[in-house]
């Protein structure tokens, strides 16, 4: 590891199973059955599937920047770190990070409030509910993963690979079913001037893009846990890859069996779509089935990204730029239990108070322009100022792959909507005046 990056002593205990297994079940949560009929409805037929390629492209490319960024510097806390050497540890490195766990600290919560909440809608297939018990559903499921990360990171890792399982089972069942009920002319039932290219088809796209690249993210789940992982210069950029090709394959596979059973026009006005698929197919009860294996994985997505969000601010504490209680670890289990609590608190509240299609949009307005357009600027610089010797693993085709992801994220940033985006906007401003205004009271850059 090298020496400018974060220290830790949090215990390597993670191996190349383990990553691709967080970052596949982090991906996979709620997100791609709750957005598949919006997608849909998005591109108004089966040319949506563009989206889903079109969010695979970018989780590509900028996967290639994670995986280049990680491999040099394993740490817990990932962006924050990267960040924070790209850009000058004792100069606008420290404005950088800063903002990341300025974002962080709201951004982090609302990713977890979404899966809660999608977890709680679709349970409502199972047990309807008004809108109080969801609400109390999504809060208890908060707290239940909070408890279940409460314990060491070989356990954790272990629980992943359990979790993983019931993951990729559930998807090819999916896909299985789809493909043994398959009708060609629904899934290419393509609407009158489908790809006639016009603003409004950019439109769509872009918005459809939206909900795809949500439901890929996830992919660098492993860099923020850096500090946890064997042999971290290999592993992270092999499951960064693994993990994006897989799951690129399992969403396509699964939204044309979706499209080659539920005509389109039906399927992106259903709340329980995969639900409704399953039973098209094989009836009532095995929709019944279905519904509690996507519970299943939105709940192994859940507890991967709480897990990997901790490591966030525990990491600038440990650095001196957070506020020191988040660098406490648990005494016996070894892990940053302050960090884990708190932001588990201010996600339980979350889930309480938002609904879903709410925060789809404002999480990534709010991401874009410091982590992952910093972080694709940042490469090219830091190529520029580091020995080759600083980067055990170099993406393929350099710089194309950072020039496409940040000509793609300016586009997505664009496609959330003029007030998300402004949103983001007005979120990291008033990160930047909070920065200030600390920096002015210790006497440390820029004053």
């Amino acid at each position: 590891m090298k020496k400018n990056v974060t220290s830790s002593q949090l215990e390597r205990g993670l191996g190349l199973k383990e990553a691709t297994a967080l970052n596949m079940i982090d991906m996979v949560g709620i997100g791609p059955f709750i957005v598949l009929p919006i997608v849909i409805q998005e591109m108004n037929g089966p040319q949506c599937m563009l989206a889903w390629v079109l969010g695979a492209v970018l989780a590509l490319v900028d996967g290639a920047i994670w995986a280049e960024l990680g491999a040099a510097m394993p740490a817990a806390g990932g962006s924050y770190v990267f960040l924070k050497e790209i850009y000058g540890p004792k100069s606008w490195g420290r404005l950088f990070s800063f903002l990341l766990i300025w974002q962080t600290i709201f951004q982090a919560p609302l990713v977890i409030a979404s899966g809660s909440i999608g977890f709680s809608q679709y349970f409502t297939f199972l047990f309807p509910l008004g809108v109080v018990g969801q609400k109390i559903v999504s809060g208890l499921l908060v707290i239940a993963i909070v408890v279940l990360l409460y314990r060491k990171i070989e356990t954790v890792g272990k629980i992943s690979l359990f979790l993983w399982i019931g993951v990729i089972a559930t998807i090819l069942w999916l896909i299985f079913g789809g493909a043994t009920h398959f009708n060609p002319k629904l899934a290419f039932d393509f609407p009158k001037g489908a790809f006639d290219i016009s603003f409004l088809f950019f439109a769509g796209l872009g918005s459809a893009t939206v909900q795809t690249i949500y439901t890929y993210l996830g992919y660098y789940n492993i860099c923020n846990l850096g500090s946890e992982l064997k042999k971290p210069e290999k592993n992270i950029p092999k499951s960064i890859f693994i993990s994006i090709i897989g799951i690129a394959i399992l969403y396509l596979a699964m939204q044309l069996s979706v499209l080659g059973v539920v005509p389109w026009r039906e399927a992106m006005k259903s709340e329980f779509i995969v639900s409704s698929f399953v039973q098209k197919i094989y009836g009532s009860k095995a929709a019944i089935v279905a519904t509690i294996l996507i519970l299943w994985i939105a709940f192994s997505s859940l507890f991967s990204a709480t897990l990997g969000y901790s490591r966030i601010p525990y990491a600038a504490a440990v650095d001196g730029t957070f506020f020191k209680v988040f660098a406490k670890t648990h005494p016996k289990k070894n892990f940053p239990h302050v960090s884990l609590i708190v932001l588990g608190s201010i996600a339980f509240v979350f889930s309480l108070l938002f609904r879903l299609k709410e925060v789809i949009s404002a999480i990534l307005a709010m991401r874009i322009i410091v982590q992952f357009i910093g972080q694709a600027v940042g490469i090219i610089l830091l190529r520029k100022n580091k020995p080759k010797e600083f980067f055990p693993f170099k993406m393929w085709l350099y710089p194309l792959p950072a020039l496409i992801a940040i000509l793609m994220w300016i586009g997505l940033f664009v496609s959330t909507g003029f007030y998300f985006a402004i949103g983001g906007i007005v979120v990291m401003s008033i990160g930047a005046v909070v920065f200030l205004i600390r920096s002015y009271y210790l006497k440390e850059w820029p004053f």
